[in-house]
């Protein structure tokens, strides 16, 4: 069997300390094979975010094995991590310093890592998620919502990682925006060979972006399922058919696998 790209197993995350522990994530484990799409889905504090705030490195209070192409992660990562690792967050607003210019956003990670080149690179990555050289010097309050989203697409692609980090990506978007930024996202796994862990609510987000799926509900993974059993309504917890009949009361085109 081929090695996954990403490995989470046993993941366990805490908040808190003394006699005020609260375990966000418990025991939770799956595997994302390399150039794959996989989906988080549950309500809001069901605990998928935190998943992927230890993934990323930005909690360090968790026990459990996180592995990127078999390399065993430590709470603490070293800057060679990001390389290979990215994250794209709800809200690109809040995401971008709101006095750099797109310019300067695009290049500090390029700084950061000692690459060259540097025009020639934010030229390219402003093309590579459509918003082209004029949007250089511009600055986040500049921009649209779906702007700003690119703006973060392409930070997060700026040293050519491998795995992409995908939270909310698109629920802070205007439903005209959100099928553009997401088609976009579809484009750059395929064209870049990208492995995706992405965390949503939305199961008709999911549907269009995913290829298989863990539902969590209080920080437990209670079903693992293909998003052609989701589409098919195959669920086998009450927790999951619930969602799936929630989501089908909003979206009437939900099983027909639409974006938006």
């Amino acid at each position: 069997m081929n090695q996954p790209m990403l490995e989470v197993a046993n993941l366990n995350v805490y908040f808190g300390e003394g006699g005020d522990i609260f375990q966000a994530v418990d025991s939770v484990s799956f595997k994302v094979k390399k150039g794959g799409s996989y989906g988080l889905v549950g309500e809001s504090g069901s605990g998928k975010s935190t998943v992927l705030r230890a993934i990323s490195g930005l909690i360090a209070d968790w026990d459990g094995r996180i592995c990127v192409e078999g390399e065993v992660l430590e709470p603490k990562r070293e800057k060679a991590f990001y390389r290979k690792m990215q994250m794209v967050f709800q809200d690109p607003y809040a995401s971008l310093h709101p006095r750099h210019t797109v310019d300067r956003i695009l290049s500090e990670p390029l700084g950061l890592h000692g690459i060259g080149d540097v025009e020639t690179r934010v030229l390219k990555a402003l093309d590579d998620v459509g918003l082209g050289k004029a949007f250089r010097f511009r600055y986040p309050h500049q921009l649209s919502g779906g702007q700003r989203q690119r703006v973060a697409v392409a930070r997060a692609l700026m040293l050519e990682p491998q795995i992409l980090l995908l939270d909310e990506p698109t629920s802070a978007l205007d439903v005209s925006v959100q099928a553009e930024v997401l088609n976009l996202l579809s484009d750059l796994r395929t064209e870049r060979n990208l492995t995706y862990l992405m965390v949503t609510h939305d199961l008709a987000v999911v549907a269009h972006m995913c290829e298989e799926i863990a539902v969590m509900s209080h920080g437990k993974v209670v079903e693992v399922m293909s998003v052609e059993q989701m589409r098919r309504s195959e669920p086998k917890e009450a927790y999951t058919r619930e969602l799936l009949m929630a989501s089908k009361g909003y979206d009437p085109e939900f099983f027909a696998g639409e974006a938006v």
